[in-house]
């Protein structure tokens, strides 16, 4: 009789579960790998909670993209999480998120959110630009000042200073499903704040960051 192949991938801490279309974490996982994992990919499900994740209380890894975690995701504390992979998912309300990832992830350093409409790069939305994206980094900066890697792209000492200076009225407007003559999503609260620019007077954000989007999305997808 042929040995039926497990659904999960081991590799020491690392642990994979991709691709078999559960809404939630099976508890099993949890019964069975949460005291040592360190690494969890959960991507191609179609995960709406992660409330199964309390038993993986050594997590420093979590990948969950493409899957359809929305606005109300929570998640349990991970104090040792410096990495967070939400592509792809249907998250809208970047404060919200933000806040609750400062509160329950302080060791985070890499999170990536493209794929989502929280994320308002040309990806999701057409009608959004490279300023959009760029004001977008200032805010998730300002809300968790720790990131080294935000989405593909290495944080930078500027975007640091920029993100302490102005990153609070650079709040990422909450998409409104109901109407699509509104003003754009990405939009910052103060009219008049200027183009962030390198020392050489260019803008610090231009097209190579939109190519590096694209790869990574096919990367994950």
């Amino acid at each position: 009789m042929a040995r039926r192949e497990s659904p999960v991938a081991l590799n020491g801490t690392h642990i994979s579960y991709i691709g078999h279309d559960c809404k939630d974490i099976p508890e099993f996982l949890g019964d069975s790998y949460g005291d040592f994992a360190r690494r969890l990919d959960l991507s191609f499900n179609q995960l709406r909670t992660l409330a199964g994740l309390k038993t993986f209380t050594e997590l420093e890894e979590l990948v969950v993209d493409n899957n359809l975690l929305g606005n109300d995701l929570r998640l349990p504390r991970l104090p040792n999480l410096h990495t967070l992979t939400l592509n792809k998912n249907k998250l809208t309300d970047i404060e919200a998120l933000l806040e609750h990832l400062a509160d329950v992830t302080p060791s985070l350093e890499y999170l990536s959110l493209l794929g989502n409409e929280a994320c308002p790069n040309q990806l999701v939305s057409p009608d959004k630009d490279e300023d959009d994206y760029q004001r977008y980094r200032y805010f998730v900066l300002h809300k968790l000042p720790q990131l080294k890697f935000l989405d593909t792209r290495k944080v930078t000492r500027k975007e640091v200073m920029e993100a302490q200076a102005r990153g609070a009225f650079m709040k990422v407007v909450k998409p409104n499903s109901d109407s699509e003559s509104l003003p754009s999503a990405a939009t910052s609260t103060t009219a008049s704040i200027p183009k962030a620019t390198d020392s050489s007077g260019t803008t610090s954000f231009d097209g190579a960051v939109r190519s590096r989007n694209k790869r990574d999305l096919r990367e994950h997808g």
